[in-house]
């Protein structure tokens, strides 16, 4: 079987550095921090106080009321960034009823909707007064199962559970599936929420950096004098198709997916070796067919706690050597997206490529010595690139590459 190549039309986000992809744009280009100080996580005993900060976003007038009590917190974001990415894709609402899309759709919690729901039934001793929605604000699937229903999607449907890797996970096996010929559309991405329940177990085991006197200086990938990661999410969409769907819609390309690696570490639950993010390099590379001279940036998974930064650097410098490419986190701006980062970073990576510029790696004043053997970005980089590649590691050792090019007939 002749394998399809495999492109993306329409990319959207919702993130604490912009609303959409024009705001993140500019904020990937200044290095602007949507990093802020949170009162109320003191308030509940957090250690740390620091978010990225979102708005929820007003639906009313844009989605039925039916649909908005099915919807939690991280539904509203992906819902978002869905409707934007479908907008530049050129697929309307009619499309749905033609032609058959999927869905596979990066998430690893909905911790605020199942508090609030036991809270409720705690209170009134009945579990009725929870409400028809709460279920499905409740399962993990709640981000697929709400927009497969909202879009009356007819294709593939599931829902990518990989801790923070579950959004680049996602484009990887819709890549896959549409490479193979199983589907000729799949929307995918990845969705986070940001609300203090779903952080607090994180905080409890010290993960946050504790550096609130300037909440924008808090997230130091590859810095010296990281302290941990800053929490954060929103919503993040891509539209994967085949090469000819596309180009027979007269759809925009943005980009080629080449390549997918992934591997897991065989190890300890939450500290990352260098092996396995190695391993998952490499067969992404190989499954690309490309040179390593090739590649121009990589969107480091980096989300500045003190094992994880060096681990990937030693994995980047032993993978590429002699090859220095680009290398920045903008988790440094972000704060870490957690199961959305996948996504975003690849949305991230296509608004620099669109626009010659690699976005800097913020809060970077001395690297350690791991990440001093490789090429990072401390400042925007004005460049056209064609090729970039992004990582993502999560809990559990989980760990997902991706590869993408400028389309080219």
């Amino acid at each position: 079987m002749k394998l399809r190549r495999v492109v993306i039309t329409g990319m959207g986000a919702y993130s604490c550095i912009g609303k959409n992809v024009e705001e993140i744009r500019q904020s990937l280009y200044t290095g602007k921090s949507g990093i802020v100080y949170d009162p109320t996580r003191k308030e509940m005993g957090y250690r740390s106080a620091l978010t990225g900060h979102l708005e929820r976003p007003n639906l009313q007038g844009l989605l039925h009321r039916r649909y908005r009590g099915y919807m939690a917190e991280e539904g509203e974001y992906a819902y978002i960034a869905t409707l934007e990415a479908l907008k530049q894709a050129k697929i309307e609402d009619s499309f749905f009823d033609t032609h058959e899309v999927g869905i596979l759709y990066g998430n690893d919690s909905t911790a605020n909707a199942t508090v609030e729901t036991n809270d409720i039934i705690r209170a009134k001793k009945d579990t009725s007064m929870a409400g028809g929605g709460a279920i499905f604000q409740c399962m993990n699937s709640t981000v697929s199962m709400i927009l497969s229903t909202i879009f009356r999607l007819r294709g593939i449907n599931f829902t990518i559970s990989g801790a923070c890797a579950s959004g680049s996970h996602s484009i990887g096996m819709a890549y896959t599936m549409i490479r193979h010929g199983y589907q000729d559309i799949i929307i995918c991405g990845g969705a986070q929420e940001v609300n203090a329940v779903t952080f607090a177990s994180f905080d409890g085991i010290g993960a946050f950096s504790i550096n609130e006197i300037d909440p924008t200086k808090a997230s130091r990938p590859f810095d010296k004098n990281r302290d941990g990661l800053v929490p954060s999410g929103g919503g993040a969409t891509v539209i994967l198709e085949t090469l000819e769907s596309a180009l027979s819609r007269g759809a925009p390309i943005l980009g080629e997916v080449i390549g997918y690696g992934f591997s897991s570490n065989g190890g300890h639950i939450s500290q990352p070796n260098v092996d396995g993010p190695s391993r998952s390099l490499k067969m992404c590379i190989q499954d690309a067919g490309i040179d390593i001279k090739d590649i121009d940036y990589i969107n480091a998974h980096a989300t500045s706690t003190p094992i994880g930064d060096m681990n990937e650097a030693k994995a980047i410098n032993e993978v590429f050597g002699e090859h220095k490419p680009y290398v920045s986190s903008t988790k440094g701006m972000t704060g870490h997206e957690c199961w959305m980062a996948g996504a975003s970073e690849i949305v991230y990576s296509l608004i620099m490529m669109h626009n010659n510029f690699i976005a800097p790696n913020i809060n970077l004043d001395e690297p350690d010595e791991d990440s001093a053997k490789i090429n990072i970005a401390t400042t925007t980089i004005d460049k056209n690139f064609d090729v970039f590649l992004s990582n993502s590691f999560g809990f559990g050792g989980t760990n997902s590459t991706l590869l993408i090019k400028k389309y080219k007939a």
